[in-house]
Parts: C-alpha cells; structure tokens; sequence
C-alpha cells in the first residue's frame, strides 16, 4: 500500500524554522506548567492509600465523606469518581499507624449504610518506598538517555546522537507538561509510557537518519538539506502508517481500557504525535545547525575502505605465507 508516491521531494527543511519555534513555545511552555502546578504524584511514587470501592449505583460522594470523617485514620484523605459514577477512590496519606491495620476492613465499617458496594482494590506504599521508586524511575530516564547517546554516536557519529538525545528532550518535556496540565497522576504506568515513548522516538528517528545516511552514501548530492528532503520523503509513507495504527490502538485503550490505564495511554498518545513529529522537524534539522558536511563524510568513509582494503590485503598476504 502506498499512499506517497515519490514524484516530488517534499521541503521539510525549508519549514523546519517555523517548527523549531513551534517547539521552543511548547517546551518552555512545559517547563512553566512544570514549575506552577509541578507533577501529581500517585501512591506509587508519593507514597500512601488508595481503596477503590464500586457501588451498585451512584456513589453517594457526599455521605460517605461524611462517615469517613468520623474516623480519624481518614483526615486529609480525598474521594473521587473513578472511570465512573459509581465507583470512587479513596485517596489518603499512610501513617506508622495506619499501615498495621486492615485498611480494606476499617473503610468497609466506616462506609456501612450508605449502600451496597464492594471494596476493589487496596494500595498500601510507605513515603520511604514511594521516595525510592521516584529515584529509581528517574535515574531509568537517565539511563536511558545516555545508553541511547552512546548507542547512536558508535552507529552513527556524534552529530546523530546529539541530534536523536535532544529530540528525546523535546518529546518527554513537552509529555510531562501535558501530564501536569491535566494533573494526570504520575506513578508506574506512566513510568512506562515514557520509557514506551523513548523507545518509540528513538525507533523513528533512527529510521529517518538511517535513510538520511544512506542518502548521503549513494546520493551525488553534497547539498545535506536536500538529501534529508528526499529522505524523509522516502520514509513518509512508513512513518504515516506507523504512527497512525500504532495511535488508533492507543487510542482505543485510552477511550475504553478504564480509569485503570488512562494516565499510561494518554501519556502514549501525547508522546506518539510528538514522536512523530520530532523525528522529522526536530532531529533533522540539528545535523544543519552543527555542520554535518557531506564531503567530509565521503572522505572518512573513503579512508575507511581503504584502511579496510589494507587490512584485508596484509592478511591475505600473511594467510598465504608471504609475510
């Protein structure tokens, strides 16, 4: 199935400027968000209770905050609606105390008469715990991003892995401004979804520059903007249909999977159109900006055969008894 045909070679270089302005907006816009309303940690990470309880019918938010605050374990907790009307989330912060008790029995007693309901779910994570798993999944972000640095530069060269690390940065910035606006809670599914979404970044990006590569091999073209043009152009077609059934299915989770994996596929739906997008507005360009010049490759490629040739020439030489 082919939905571009290569007829003519689409200017993405001549509309990078106005893409990179776009970006820059959108990431200091992140950073602001970031910086007012910061990050909703969940349970996981900030440590505390979460019940889950599902009614039989609308779930009476009112009443049952009042039972709640007949019981001192429960000060400072909050309840909302969870996926739907009747069923909740009890939200609380876990004290020495509290941790020694049935937390599933003691809201079961607390919430008695305000209907038939069935306590779900049960998540207990002390602060120590919840401070550890934040440094864990911070320090995996880092990680990340330095095996990918290393793993593009000896594939590529350095001007390829600077290009592919700052893309990165654009695509979870922009992510973690979008997961504060919308106070998604931030814990290990979201965790994973950013992850999810360097790997799928990267999977892109390295497309476009492996093709981007060849171009400059094969191509008589020493003009880089032009080369990647017709790269990108050339990878158009697999890009658009990647993008678009890997966001369907995404979408499709997010709009019926349940409150359960909201904040995993929403993180992915924001990360998979920023992806996309950075793979060829924002990772391209940057070979321009730091001078990657076509000659100079052609003549490191050049000398490498011919380092190559000599090697194999002295070792054939030394195999038939000459040396």
């Amino acid at each position: 199935m082919e939905f571009f045909k290569y007829t003519r070679i689409f200017n993405f270089m001549g509309k990078s400027k106005p893409a990179i302005i776009i970006s820059i907006i959108l990431v200091l816009f992140s950073y602001i968000v970031l910086l007012t309303k910061g990050l909703n940690y969940g349970v996981d990470f900030a440590g505390g209770t979460v019940v889950q309880v599902k009614y039989d019918r609308v779930a009476p938010l009112d009443e049952m905050r009042e039972k709640l605050k007949l019981n001192t374990i429960f000060d400072g907790s909050s309840i909302s609606e969870f996926g739907s009307p009747d069923e909740v989330v009890i939200r609380m912060k876990t004290t020495t105390g509290s941790v020694t008790v049935d937390i599933g029995d003691l809201t079961r007693q607390s919430l008695q008469g305000t209907g038939n309901y069935e306590i779900r779910r049960v998540d207990i994570v002390g602060p120590k715990v919840g401070s550890e798993l934040k440094e864990k999944g911070v320090m995996s972000l880092v990680l990340a991003v330095v095996g990918i640095l290393i793993y593009v530069a000896f594939r590529f060269e350095w001007r390829f892995a600077v290009a592919s690390v700052v893309a990165l940065i654009h695509d979870v910035s922009i992510a973690l401004g979008a997961i504060s606006l919308f106070a998604i809670d931030v814990n290990l599914d979201v965790l994973a979804a950013l992850l999810t979404l360097l790997g799928y970044s990267l999977n892109d990006t390295i497309i476009v520059f492996d093709r981007i590569r060849e171009g400059v091999i094969n191509s008589k073209n020493v003009e880089l903007a032009e080369t990647i043009d017709e790269s990108i152009t050339r990878t158009l077609a697999r890009t658009t249909l990647t993008s678009l059934t890997t966001l369907f299915v995404v979408f499709t989770l997010f709009m019926f999977g349940g409150e359960i994996i909201h904040s995993f596929a929403f993180t992915l739906l924001v990360g998979i159109v920023i992806g996309t997008y950075s793979s060829i507005f924002i990772a391209s360009p940057i070979l321009l900006w730091f001078g990657f010049d076509v000659k100079n490759y052609h003549t490191k490629l050049a000398e490498q055969s011919k380092r190559e040739a000599e090697k194999e020439k002295m070792r054939a030489q030394y195999e038939s008894g000459i040396m």
